[in-house]
């Protein structure tokens, strides 16, 4: 075994106890001081693999901040400071579905809450004992909570006629800044509000790493009609200028709720767990009809235009994290290793950039239009393997634990020149080094 191989997963659990604050991880030292909502499931993936408790009160911490509706907020605001746009911007208190005593934002993020609380199980299980019933407790006691956030994406978010999983802001899909949302994002007509300075540049090394000015008025004109409309998703639908179904967060639904039925068919939840699948099976048929005839990978849809949105990134592969027909899945796992995308020879390492090489949108350091995402790239991994794929999984998985070979933990790298980019010691991507070490012993 190589010196990196062996420092690797002691470096990473390094940075996250630096980035512990008792009961919740920060997502970055400096850039990001507080919780956020699927930063939060992969960072408790990476501390089951250290600590199974501290694994789940990172998920009991998140749930603090759930509202009635069942929505998971994509931040829970701490008192840290630093961070733009704080609570002050949110406006969600006194929204009456929103947490009373806890500031969060009033909009989501992708669900792979359950992916987390399988991974923990397994850890549990293998260390068995204690941890095992402290699993089984905690899921118990909190089953109808991640139930109640795949019930309302499904009544509230996922009404459309193409079944896909709506959002109402780019921050939604967790790909900010992505060629994804150009097309919708360009329509956006930014009205008066507060001015207002960017933290996130101050943190970075360039402002070339982050997305533009533009696109921040954007995100934050998108805010102000969330609440001119008290966070109502009705009144979005016919208000806010950004609606689109995304295909990738309905594929991480999909997948999500077919792991909290495995869980609550353990817990004695039966019939939750039933329709827990139909649910699952409900986003994956909304998913298989989104394949480009032209590509075969799958496309969001712009709800307010009426149009499919074709776009060369990483978005297009989310039947493999879902799952879909043999035939589609290869296909795509061959796409996936293929010239366009691993396999292409300007990548500094073969794994999967946000956005391929060959598309005129593709920027190979900025944010989400172009770099190579650590915690995404695990994310497929896991689900090559979940689907049967453990070869690719295996190859696409060895060439991203060397990409973290620096020891940096970027949040994300130049696909081309392989530069760490974005927060250093980010906890995400310490956490899906910590995975794969993991992954790699089973």
């Amino acid at each position: 075994m190589t010196e990196v191989a062996t420092s690797l997963p002691q470096a990473a659990a390094e940075v996250l106890r630096a980035n512990d604050r008792g009961r919740r991880t920060v997502a970055a030292p400096a850039l990001y001081p507080h919780q956020w909502s699927w930063d939060a499931a992969f960072v408790a993936i990476g501390w089951a693999t250290i600590s199974v408790p501290r694994a789940l009160e990172e998920m009991r911490h998140l749930l603090r901040g759930q509202w009635a509706t069942g929505m998971i907020p994509h931040i829970v605001f701490t008192p840290e400071p630093g961070y733009f746009p704080g609570p002050d911007r949110w406006r969600t208190a006194g929204v009456g579905q929103a947490p009373a005593d806890v500031p969060t934002s009033g909009i989501c993020q992708p669900a792979i809450h359950s992916l987390a609380l399988s991974v923990i199980g397994e850890q549990a299980r293998r260390k068995g004992g204690a941890d095992a019933e402290l699993f089984r407790a905690f899921l118990a006691e909190t089953f109808d909570g991640w139930l109640a956030w795949h019930r309302w994406l499904e009544t509230t978010r996922s009404t459309h006629p193409t079944g896909l999983v709506e959002i109402h802001h780019p921050w939604e899909s967790g790909m900010d800044n992505s060629p994804r949302w150009d097309v919708p994002c360009a329509r956006i007509d930014v009205g008066t509000m507060a001015p207002y300075e960017r933290q996130d540049v101050r943190h970075v090394a360039g402002a070339d790493e982050r997305p533009a000015d533009a696109d921040y008025d954007r995100y934050l004109w998108l805010v102000e009609q969330l609440v001119s409309v008290g966070y109502d998703d009705d009144a979005a639908r016919r208000t806010v200028d950004f609606r689109v179904g995304d295909v990738f967060f309905t594929a991480t639904h999909a997948m999500s709720a077919d792991l909290l039925a495995a869980l609550g068919d353990g817990i004695g939840r039966g019939a939750e767990a039933r329709k827990l699948r139909a649910m699952a099976a409900r986003a994956r048929a909304a998913v298989s009809r989104t394949a480009d005839p032209a590509t075969g990978r799958a496309r969001d849809f712009d709800m307010r235009a009426g149009e499919w949105l074709d776009s060369a990134t990483v978005g297009g592969f989310a039947p493999l994290v879902c799952g879909a027909d043999a035939g589609t899945y290869d296909a795509l796992v061959e796409q996936l290793l293929g010239p366009s995308w691993c396999g292409h020879p300007a990548l500094a390492h073969p794994v999967p950039p946000t956005v391929t090489p060959d598309s005129e949108a593709f920027v190979s350091r900025t944010y989400w239009r172009g770099p190579q995402w650590p915690v995404l790239v695990w994310l497929l991994t896991w689900a090559l393997r979940h689907h049967g794929r453990r070869d690719a999984a295996e190859a696409i998985g060895r060439a991203g634990r060397e990409q973290l070979g620096d020891l940096t933990f970027a949040e994300y790298y130049d696909s081309l020149s392989g530069q760490a980019l974005g927060s250093q010691n980010q906890s995400w991507t310490a956490a899906v080094a910590l995975a794969w070490t993991w992954g790699e012993e089973r």
